[in-house]
């Protein structure tokens, strides 16, 4: 429904930067509507600039001509994120509509060459505060992962088997809400034939492998023990591609299931309350492998990370437990001798 909403309200040079981004590029569809979004805010502005009925609250914009966004200014881009910021849009926001416009006018100089260098190439990224992520201490993670029916219910074997995926890979939720049953590879050379890897799909549909640990081939052998004894039950389950599924419409579990069936399982541990999320799990994961001595690098591709910065931020998580422990230490109030003495 959305994608049609583009379709229908998108002026045409518009439509065809978003047909670029799907097709060419080979975007996520959600990714491509989030594009669409910040772009549309900015030719709303522009509704504002140019006096057209209903200002910015007119959120028609096919009437905006290619010659309407071709005299865009760097100055008219720069008031765009100002008078975002007066209408309460908090730093991150404006950085990623700043980011949006920017490629947008790379691609009509690069590909549409309407400019030998785009008039936005110089428009400056809002600073953000990065915070720190929130995640459970292992301890926590223990907890959670405290599932004392996982090898007896359906039900339980499901959680525990997402849990361990969520805490052990970090995967994200769509991640894990799109892995099919013959995304579970095995290797012919186990004599066991227990799950060795997971293909997943990230962001841009883009597919890793995901290698399982011990405790992550045991989770998913003992659900999928589970699954396949429901399907005898539940022949509609048999057709079904979804790992993933409900006991009583055998079905995929959809994304908000799934953080239903977390926050399920942080109240039951007495975790709730914490700002702990399904993110957060991913955060979690990231944050115990690089605490062990897992390299940024090699976090990078675990998470899927396009960039190395956006791994980063675990460095900064680590750095401050460095600093809590030297505060923890048992000298760490012991004073120059004299100093005391010596203040007047």
């Amino acid at each position: 429904m959305k994608k049609k909403a583009y379709r229908d309200n998108a002026p045409p040079i518009l439509l065809e930067y978003l047909h670029y981004l799907s097709v060419i590029k080979g975007r996520a569809e959600n990714t491509v509507l989030s594009y669409y979004e910040d772009l549309k805010l900015f030719f709303r502005f522009l509704n504002e600039r140019m006096g057209v009925e209903g200002g910015f609250e007119n959120d028609d914009i096919r009437h905006i001509t290619d010659a309407v966004v071709e005299s865009v200014t760097l100055m008219d881009a720069m008031e765009f994120l100002h008078f975002m910021n007066d209408r309460g849009n908090n730093a991150a926001s404006r950085s990623r509509r700043a980011i949006a416009l920017r490629r947008f006018y790379k691609y009509l100089a690069d590909t549409k060459r309407w400019y030998e260098v785009s008039p936005l190439d110089k428009l400056t990224l809002p600073s953000a505060k990065r915070a720190l992520p929130k995640y459970l201490t292992l301890e926590q993670s223990k907890s959670l992962l405290n599932i004392p029916n996982a090898a007896n219910t359906f039900e339980e074997a499901r959680a525990f088997c997402m849990l361990t995926l969520f805490l052990n890979c970090g995967m994200r939720l769509s991640e894990l809400v799109s892995i099919n049953t013959n995304d579970v590879r095995r290797s012919s050379a186990d004599s066991d034939n227990i799950a060795e890897f997971l293909v997943i799909r990230g962001k841009g549909s883009k597919e890793r492998s995901v290698y399982l640990n011990k405790a992550c081939a045991e989770a998913i052998e003992n659900y999928i023990e589970h699954r396949t004894k429901l399907s005898e039950t539940h022949e509609k389950l048999l057709s079904e591609q979804a790992l993933f599924v409900s006991e009583r419409r055998c079905q995929r579990l959809s994304p908000r299931r799934v953080q239903q069936i977390v926050e399920e399982s942080l109240a039951h541990s007495g975790l709730s309350g914490n700002g702990i999320s399904v993110h957060k799990l991913r955060h979690t994961a990231a944050t115990l492998m690089y605490q062990n001595g897992v390299d940024v690098l090699v976090l990078k591709d675990v998470l899927g990370h396009e960039n190395l910065g956006t791994t980063q931020i675990y460095t900064h998580v680590a750095d401050k437990r460095v600093k809590e422990a030297m505060k923890q230490n048992p000298l760490s109030g012991e004073s120059v001798p004299g100093e005391d003495n010596n203040k007047k």
